[in-house]
């Protein structure tokens, strides 16, 4: 519209109009008075019609104006609201129900305060009555009950009664603004540090975390690139690598080690990530970094405490478990072999025992260096505990470099150790299980190499021994034992045998030697040399231990009733009792108490080893023994490492003369010699001699002669039951002088 109305065209205009009309007309012959004030009625009532139209026009056109006029206010994109000075809300279009939330006609009437949010409410108030009190628009941001976010612009109309307001939710403006403002706060007190990059990898911003981590101010690295903190650990190849992959992907991430501005190098984890333009192209980098120089430290520490053998610093079970594991993964995918070594060193106890713990560990370590000396890059060499060594070799082509390795590391032990002035000897065992030859899982490769690692030992040791499917017999064969042996005490298997100990001056039969026995209801009597050390092995050692002195405990009571009221019976008790917890002298000794015996009618054999052996645990035991009245016999004296400070030492009663000495007893042999000087010795300490294996009457003889105090041996009686013991028993008893 041009803003005019056909009302506007001036009278002039309309009577030149009207005229021309009339002109038109044909006229009558009416007298020319007449005609003139006709003429002038049908000019004014030309007039008055064009007037009439142009006023309809008008009328026309408004009323479209005013429909164009509600459709655009109806429809309308923002929310428009018509408000009295009161605040009550007069007018609304669809947008403004929309935001509020109800229709047209419950908005109309209802305060606009009402739905402004509680704590706005006072700066619409403030807001309205600046509107009717200021010329202008006025504005403000207000928050809605539904917790829209609203700028508000009003101005009065001329009768300052009313005002028409716009409304535009800026809720989602609001929000970004928020989120803006939190990842700024974010990026502020991040920990990590943050360093952002133009397209050319110079730095146009860092947090504070960077200053933190680099000791770089902003002012000193903007406008720099990240080589600035180059360390110089990593080589080109590394950081060609990195920006290929930032290249190709537009991200990378890893551990690299830079340097702070004060010089100090620092393990840092760095993730750069790229942003591009819609274009492709790269606008932005962004890298975030931490140091974790402390938490790799601590993570190795854990690690190594976890999988490494401190003593040797080789891997330790664990991780020497996990390796065979991948070992054996990868020669199956690679369709190789794997051989598997258990390296065990032969009579490492005694080092310990005669020299000492540290010398022992020094020897351990010694020992590992010359392996490692032995074998290839590629293999693993690990201590898995004690003085036991695994080794793995992987990925053989051939079997013949297992036993090069074998024979070197056994030739490498033959030389002595010296260990702070002391000169050792210390030779190996080893076995070998192949994979997948003898075994195809690492449960049964590590059981296979391990019984030939025990066959090794039992051929001699210091030699290397390949498993075989007999040794996997043998070893079901021991397994059987073992569980036959654990049945065997409560089944009435096991008894007692017991075999004299004379007087060779008198002939008289007051002690003897008690010997355990196994008549397993299959396989017959079992020796003890075949199940005794499963026995140790498996611990029930000592609960044999306690049945068997229980047996002999009462036999001697009876047998010190019935025949001599000082007779004794002798019990083997081995290392392995010593060293156990369980196994407590002061249980024998209540015992013995309440059978009404004292301490010397029982009599502890032990070996020579166990004098040796430094533990106080032994120690101790060895002197209670001593101090309860309980007498102890040395068996196989002079066939190990005799010591007679020893004997000295722990007040040792009777010396056994070993049957390796006595079997070739002549009267002027070197055995005669030995035993000769057996009896001396033990005779200037105070001590009395027993030969063992005594089997023939010159044996005999020449013991007496000798000075030997007592025999024991098949020419007197092999091992019997109780009740037949006691058959040997009357003869001496008669023979005896009042």
């Amino acid at each position: 519209m041009n803003g005019r109305h056909n009302t506007d065209v001036d009278s002039g205009e309309l009577r030149q109009r009207a005229e021309r009309q009339l002109a038109e007309k044909p006229s009558g012959n009416s007298p020319k008075l007449e005609q003139r004030l006709l003429h002038e009625l049908q000019v004014h009532q030309i007039e008055l019609e064009m007037q009439n139209e142009a006023l309809r026009e008008a009328q026309t056109n408004a009323e479209q104006a005013l429909e164009r006029y509600a459709e655009l206010f109806d429809f309308a994109p923002i929310a428009y609201f018509s408000l009295g000075r009161d605040g009550i809300i007069r007018q609304t279009n669809f947008c403004g129900s929309k935001l509020l939330g109800s229709e047209r006609s419950n908005l109309v009437g209802r305060h606009f305060v009402q739905y402004i949010s509680q704590e706005d409410r006072h700066i619409f108030n403030l807001f309205l009555d600046k509107v009717f009190t200021h010329d202008g628009v006025q504005r403000c941001e207000l928050t809605l009950q539904n917790d829209c976010w609203i700028i508000i612009e009003a101005s009065a109309d001329t009768s300052r009664q009313s005002c028409l307001a716009a409304v535009l939710d800026i809720s989602n403006r609001k929000q970004n603004e928020q989120e803006l403002q939190l990842a700024a706060t974010i990026y502020l007190a991040l920990e990590e540090a943050i360093t952002v990059t133009d397209q050319n990898d110079r730095i146009i911003a860092i947090n504070r975390a960077f200053t933190n981590l680099t000791g770089y101010t902003a002012e000193e690295v903007i406008g720099q690139t990240r080589s600035l903190l180059k360390s110089g650990r990593q080589d080109n190849v590394f950081y060609q690598t990195m920006w290929n992959k930032l290249n190709t992907t537009g991200k990378w991430q890893g551990e690299i080690w830079n340097r702070r501005k004060n010089g100090e190098e620092y393990l840092e984890y760095l993730s750069i990530n790229t942003l591009y333009s819609d274009k492709g192209k790269i606008i932005r980098r962004v890298a975030t970094s931490s140091d974790i120089t402390e938490k790799k430290r601590t993570a190795e520490i854990v690690h190594k405490q976890a999988n490494i053998d401190p003593l040797t610093e080789l891997p330790n079970r664990r991780m020497f478990l996990d390796r065979l594991q991948q070992a054996i993964s990868k020669t199956h995918r690679g369709h190789k072999k794997l051989a598997l070594m258990f390296l065990d060193l032969d009579h490492f106890k005694d080092v310990n025992d005669s020299l000492g713990h540290d010398m022992g560990d020094l020897l351990l370590k010694e020992v590992t260096q010359r392996m490692l000396s032995c074998i290839r890059e590629t293999d693993t060499l690990a201590r898995p505990g004690g003085d036991e060594f695994t080794l793995i070799m992987g990925e053989l082509h051939d079997t013949n470099s297992i036993e090069r390795v074998a024979q070197s590391i056994l030739q490498a032990m033959m030389v002595p150790f010296q260990l702070k002035g002391e000169c050792c000897h210390a030779s190996v065992s080893i076995g070998i299980a192949l994979y997948p030859d003898d075994a195809d899982n690492l449960e049964e490769l590590l059981k296979k190499a391990d019984q030939a690692m025990y066959a090794a030992k039992d051929l001699g040791r210091s030699r290397f021994s390949y498993f075989t499917p007999a040794m996997q017999e043998a070893a079901e064969i021991r397994l059987r034992l073992t569980n036959d042996l654990r049945h065997a005490m409560d089944n009435h298997q096991i008894w007692v045998a017991y075999q004299p100990i004379v007087d060779l001056a008198t002939g008289e039969i007051s002690k003897a030697e008690a010997l355990i026995r196994w008549q397993h209801p299959a396989r017959g009597l079992i020796s003890p040399a075949e199940f005794m050390p499963v026995a140790e092995d498996t611990g029930l050692i000592t609960e044999l231990g306690e049945w068997v002195f229980h047996q002999v405990a009462k036999q001697v009571a009876d047998w010190r009733v019935a025949y001599y009221p000082l007779f004794q019976v002798s019990i083997n008790k081995s290392s392995a009792q010593f060293h156990n917890d369980a196994d407590k002298l002061s249980d024998w000794l209540a015992h013995l108490e309440g059978l009404g015996l004292p301490g010397g009618c029982i009599a502890v054999e032990i070996t020579e080893g166990l004098l040796l052996d430094t533990s106080s645990v032994v120690s101790e035991k060895l002197l209670a023994l001593k101090s309860a009245g309980v007498q102890t016999s040395l068996d196989n004296f002079g066939t190990g490492y005799s010591a007679l400070a020893y004997l000295k030492k722990y007040h040792i009663d009777f010396l056994k003369i070993d049957r390796t000495f006595v079997s070739n007893l002549t009267a002027n042999s070197s055995d005669m010699a030995l035993c000769q000087a057996i009896i001396l010795i033990a005779h200037t300490l105070g001590m009395k001699v027993i030969a063992e294996g005594v089997e023939t009457d010159e044996q005999r003889d020449l013991l007496l002669k000798a000075g030997c105090d007592y025999g024991q041996g098949y020419l007197f009686s092999k091992p019997v039951t109780a009740e037949e013991f006691e058959k040997l028993i009357n003869p001496a008893l008669n023979n005896r002088s009042p």
